[in-house]
């Protein structure tokens, strides 16, 4: 062997050495870049095709070199695909990285090490292998048969793939991951001219140049791993994320006419489709265009708006966030709206209010949230100078029912009463349980003698209509206490009381009854005298 031979070995092995240095120090790496694997095996693939070129480049016999040219086709065919398969994660394009893909871009390297290393039964990869004349060392020269271009086709369709792919991302990826990404356009792009000369004929004593170029993409890996943080901080595809958004995004040039759109944006807006683009908004989604959010009117801070919509008869709560978009010169040149949906949120929201309000069996108010809106109306009343009364009712012996019928029954007549009660009573009227059987009507507007008729009215209803339970027929009344709201300074409480004491007064006389608060005094001295008498 002479210098110039020598030499080229140490250099293929030195590559070779590179190849399993960043295989295993990819391995032992923390990261949660998803290419990693991808990148292991290409090493793998990188190292077993130089160490084997190296032992060839050494061998002293034809034999000897067909028995290496078989180990290098253990990792030559993979190389590329490989390559590929990194690329596919490193610019986001996660569909075609996963293995139920990728798995069929190692069809053909894998027929390939099959005819390479079979080729002495049908000669379809080497028509013919020969030791090349006047050589300072035994070298082969290979007459290529119709599977060889077939590989080397696709070796080069691989690599041409992950170069276009690298170049497109490099345009949309930010400042910080163009380094990282000019650097794997030139790992792919030395090997694939590399091997371009050695086709052409262009290479020294003819011989591939493809390791001793890896040698200096793995040192330029080396340094970019080093450097700018490879296989550590490796960039998402803008695409990818803007696609991926769980909440839909809109692009509006300054004319309020649509630029751009995401998936999520179409499950928000039925109309939104590529037809839709250039055109204005107003004329896709008017329902949202009616907010005012997507208004440019030269305001460059951040717009909000909250949107109710009801679609096929459910409703959706959105909030619409429009801010600005600038060029590259700093300029507004549209909007970027983004739709949130908070509809599951709105619904838990209403949910736990309704569960803070509302009583859980009957629906109605409860106690305290009837305090809060009777001391507004309250308040209201005494500056509008109108009346507002408090109707307070108690469903007579309804212990009785409960322990004769059971709890359920109870439940039932509470919801019996409720019902009737609901389908006399004004809509402006505020209906509440007070507690256990007792009930509570806030009327505004209504002086105690329209309090007392109401309260009749109810009354009559209650007691004329028995609540029918399976095979019982159960009869129910109530009784009434009534007030009316006719001093300035009298508050809420003070108004319950008297209703309550109206309402005692009924169930002392006889229950079934409406008793004003106002005759309270009266019925006291004729009980008084009855029982003188």
């Amino acid at each position: 062997m002479n210098l110039t031979i020598n030499d080229y070995i140490v250099l293929v092995i030195i590559s070779g050495v590179l190849s399993v240095l960043l295989a295993i120090y990819a391995y032992y790496m923390k990261t949660n870049f998803t290419g990693t694997k991808a990148f292991i095996w290409s090493s793998i693939f990188s190292a077993i095709y130089t160490f084997a070129f190296a032992f060839e480049l050494s061998s002293d016999s034809l034999q000897e070199i067909r028995f290496w040219l078989n180990i290098e086709y253990f990792g030559l065919p993979f190389i590329a695909p490989s390559s590929l398969v990194l690329v596919f994660h490193y610019i986001g394009n996660h569909t075609y990285a996963a293995f139920r893909r990728s798995w069929l871009l190692f069809v053909i390297p894998i027929i390939t090490l099959i005819m390479n290393t079979t080729n002495d039964y049908h000669h379809l990869f080497y028509k013919l292998l020969y030791l090349r004349a006047n050589t300072p060392t035994p070298m082969v020269d290979i007459v290529p048969g119709r599977w060889y271009y077939v590989h080397g086709a696709y070796t080069f369709g691989c690599l041409a793939a992950s170069i276009f792919l690298l170049v497109v991302h490099l345009r949309k990826s930010r400042a910080g991951y163009q380094k990282q990404n000019f650097i794997m356009i030139l790992g792919h792009l030395l090997p694939m001219l590399g091997a371009l000369l050695y086709v052409l004929g262009f290479t020294p004593l003819g011989m591939d140049p493809v390791p001793i170029v890896m040698c200096i993409t793995s040192a330029l890996y080396i340094w970019a791993i080093v450097s700018v943080g490879m296989l550590t901080v490796s960039p998402i595809a803008r695409d990818h994320i803007f696609e991926s958004m769980r909440d839909g995004v809109l692009v509006l040039e300054l004319s309020g006419r649509i630029v751009d759109y995401n998936n999520a944006a179409t499950a928000i807006i039925p109309s939104l489709n590529p037809a839709a683009i250039g055109k204005l908004i107003e004329q896709v989604w008017k329902r949202g265009a009616d907010t005012g959010v997507f208004d440019n009117d030269g305001q460059e801070q951040e717009n909000e708006q909250e949107l109710k919509w009801i679609k096929g008869g459910e409703t959706h709560y959105y909030r619409l966030r429009s801010s600005k978009l600038l060029n590259t010169r700093g300029d507004v040149a549209g909007r970027t709206i983004v739709m949130i949906d908070m509809t599951e949120h709105m619904q838990l929201q209403n949910k736990l209010r309704r569960l803070a309000e509302r009583d859980g069996l009957t629906g109605l108010y409860n106690r305290t949230h009837f305090m809060e809106i009777a001391n507004k109306q309250l308040e209201q009343a005494i500056i509008s100078q109108t009346p507002m009364s408090i109707i307070l009712l108690d469903i007579d012996f309804f212990k009785a029912i409960n322990d004769r019928y059971g709890h359920r029954v109870g439940d039932i007549a509470l919801l019996h009463v409720v019902s009737l009660i609901n389908n006399i009573i004004s809509p402006d009227a505020y209906f509440a349980r007070y507690g256990g059987e007792e009930f509570v009507l806030c009327a505004p507007n209504t002086s105690l003698a329209q309090a007392l008729q109401i309260a009749e009215q109810l009354r009559e209803n209650i007691s004329s209509t028995p609540l029918i339970s399976g095979t019982d027929t159960i009869s129910i009344t109530a009784s009434f206490g009534v007030t009316e709201s006719n001093q300035s300074t009298m508050p809420l409480e003070y108004l319950l009381h008297e209703a309550d004491n109206a309402l005692y007064h009924a169930k002392r006389n006889g229950r079934n009854r409406v008793i004003p608060a106002g005759s309270i005094e009266a019925l006291d001295e004729i009980a008084a005298a009855r029982t003188l008498s």
